[in-house]
């Protein structure tokens, strides 16, 4: 991100050298969008102020780059971006070739698939997790993070209450760099799923606000899924805050999920203005049928969205989850069926 011609003329011959493709964005308005998805972001010296100002979300393998070193706002705002490293050009070319190059592993690494429900109840968290569910049945490796901190829980859902293994909480305590590896390793696991899950714990007297997840560490989260994972499932919450930002920015496929009622697609309209904001794509999963017998391609139209798929009604679902069975766990079954034409479109 870069407006200083001279610069980008620079980077782009490393990049060149170092074999790797980059897309340029002049300000940050521009790359907002994609602000969350490449494995590095350089940063030039110009655009500092501006992206301060545009308070875009922390994330990281954010590096600024600058050729007059004599301008210390870089060094003084670094902290402010969540930048790991203030360069100069040219004598760092070097290091920004080898940066460079060690990108190319990450950017072929694991999908993300962002999931979000257009208003309360509308199944959101089960569809999450039954894509977990579906994906490791077809043999690849899932990390189902739960982003909603007013939710019960992932692990509930999926019947892992008790499993001992890192949670919401102690990762957000976490102070510098996070291993890739090592937090996939503490987090609760069974055969090709681990769960990154919210707590449950009550707010205490003197902060009864339930605090939000802090955006940097939900990008390590993701960093860590992209390297170490096939797939990472994010169950997003409706209240859109810095760390759902940074989910929707880096999501190769974001789903809607939206009951065939007509409050709902009210409701969901407003999620829709805001999801849309942060990305470019975006579409829709109907859950019916509805008391109206309203239809999901009506729904969809409603909404602006293209189809993704219409999750059907599956009478034994509800009571198998208040036995601790995770959901889509009938292989034959509605949830399942379509959880695995989801994937296979995702991952393709």
């Amino acid at each position: 991100m870069t407006a200083d011609p001279d610069l980008l003329d620079h980077v782009l011959r490393i990049a060149a050298a170092a074999g790797v493709e980059i897309e340029v964005a002049h300000d940050p308005g521009a790359a907002r969008l994609r602000y969350g998805r490449p494995p590095l972001i350089l940063l030039g010296g110009d655009q500092v102020d501006a992206c301060v100002r545009a308070r875009l979300p922390r994330r990281p393998g954010v590096v600024i780059a600058c050729r007059d070193g004599r301008d210390s706002r870089p060094w003084d705002d670094a902290h402010l971006l969540g930048a790991e490293h203030v360069v100069l050009l040219p004598a760092a070319e070097p290091w920004l070739h080898e940066r460079f190059a060690s990108t190319r592993a990450v950017a072929r690494g694991g999908r993300v698939l962002a999931v979000l429900g257009g208003r309360g109840g509308a199944g959101a968290s089960v569809l999450a997790a039954g894509l977990a569910v579906t994906a490791c049945r077809e043999r690849l490796r899932t990390l189902l993070v739960d982003a909603d901190p007013l939710g019960g829980g992932a692990d509930l859902l999926l019947g892992w209450e008790e499993m001992r293994g890192l949670r919401w909480p102690q990762l957000a305590r976490a102070s510098g760099p996070v291993d890739p590896a090592a937090l996939v390793e503490a987090l609760p696991s069974r055969g090709d799923l681990v769960v990154l899950s919210c707590a449950r714990d009550v707010p205490d007297e003197e902060s009864p606000v339930m605090p939000a997840l802090p955006a940097d560490a939900m990008a390590a989260a993701l960093d860590a899924g992209r390297r170490g994972r096939d797939l990472v499932v994010v169950d997003v919450p409706r209240r859109l805050d810095e760390a759902a930002a940074v989910v929707l920015q880096a999501a190769d496929r974001a789903l809607l999920v939206v009951p065939a009622e007509l409050r709902a697609a009210a409701a969901a309209a407003r999620i829709v203005d805001l999801v849309l904001a942060q990305r470019r794509e975006l579409s829709v999963v109907v859950r019916g049928p509805g008391p109206g017998r309203l239809g999901a391609t009506e729904m969809a139209q409603a909404l602006g969205l293209p189809l993704a798929g219409v999750l059907r009604p599956e009478p034994r679902l509800a009571a198998a989850l208040e036995r601790g069975e995770p959901p889509a766990s009938a292989p034959r079954g509605p949830l399942a069926l379509l959880c695995a034409r989801l994937i296979r479109e995702v991952t393709a």
